[in-house]
């Protein structure tokens, strides 16, 4: 199954609860951080919210 690179690139300062909340569940907390997140609808509906703020790469096993 295929996992999604995620990076935050962008800061929330000045950004709506809601995309903030959406970061910090997509487990990111600092500018430049990256994480690995399984590639599903969910996980894809919320870099779609915040796609402005994110860097996203697939990553095959």
């Amino acid at each position: 199954m295929a996992k999604l690179q995620i990076t935050l690139t962008r800061s929330l300062i000045g950004r709506t609860e809601d995309q903030k909340a959406t970061v910090a569940a997509l487990g990111l907390r600092k500018i430049r951080q990256t994480v690995e997140q399984q590639d599903n609808a969910a996980i894809r509906g919320m870099v779609e919210k915040v796609r402005h703020m994110v860097e996203v790469k697939q990553i095959e096993e």
